[in-house]
């Protein structure tokens, strides 16, 4: 895959960054579609995007980091300044933000976590693409016809057949735009499709870490994501059964 798009002069077209720059206009654009159809301020939605994604990806450096702790202290410069984020770190950074502007903003943080969900969950899906092309988040060897094999990856091992652990998040991550997208058209309660995103992702992202091949850090047998994952899905499953049906009730 090709991450280098299109150069012109000095200026290069990144795969990575458009794909990204793709998913958050269209994170907007849906968001303030079906804010308006639900008599949401969709102004918000851009100014709340905007900051979530800049503190998202904040926080998913930050927790890049902190995987990578002793390289780090080695050469800091290099893993400030280049690539590789953790995207946890960008989820819970992203959740915080969007909590903190609803605030600021006078509006209910949960009514507008559920409406962006889904919108989140389509920019993965081009995120995952931008990681196709540049490379990264690569799998395992594989001998499956199904293997992709890089030629100009700075990432990924070149010349080898792999298992197409991107393809696998993108689309998954679409599959979980879609879920939400039709779940959401009844009325809920306030958090459901919130909790409901947070552990389809959660677990779709521990199951495809088995077919990863990146080093990723780790917590004892299992890698940082899946431990986090881990601790994701029991959060957001005792947050669905007990603790919604309380901020439901104080809210009627």
């Amino acid at each position: 895959m090709y991450n280098d798009l299109l150069t012109i002069g000095n200026f290069t077209i990144h795969g990575y960054g458009l794909m990204i720059g793709i998913g958050v206009a269209a994170a907007m654009l849906i968001g303030d579609k079906r804010a308006v159809k639900r008599g949401l301020n969709g102004d918000i939605i851009y100014g709340m995007t905007i900051a979530a994604v800049v503190f998202g990806f904040l926080a998913a450096k930050v927790l890049f980091i902190i995987t990578k702790l002793p390289e780090f202290i080695k050469d800091p410069v290099r893993f400030i300044t280049g690539s590789g984020f953790v995207v946890f770190g960008g989820l819970f950074g992203g959740i915080l933000t969007v909590h903190v502007y609803c605030k600021l903003c006078k509006v209910d943080t949960l009514t507008y976590i559920d409406l962006m969900a889904p919108s989140v969950a389509i920019a993965q899906g081009f995120g995952r693409i931008g990681c196709l092309l540049a490379g990264c988040c690569y799998g395992r060897e594989t001998d499956s016809i199904f293997g992709i094999v890089f030629r100009n990856s700075d990432y990924a091992p070149n010349n080898v057949r792999l298992v197409p652990t991107q393809i696998i998040m993108s689309v998954g991550d679409f599959v979980i735009a879609g879920i939400l997208l039709y779940l959401a058209r009844k009325p809920r309660r306030k958090g459901d499709i919130s909790c409901i995103w947070l552990i389809l992702y959660s677990v779709g992202r521990f199951a495809v870490e088995f077919l990863r091949n990146d080093y990723r850090g780790s917590v004892g047998i299992l890698s940082t994501s899946q431990f986090i994952g881990l601790i994701t899905v029991v959060i957001a499953l005792l947050t669905y059964i007990f603790l919604l049906p309380i901020i439901n009730k104080k809210q009627d």
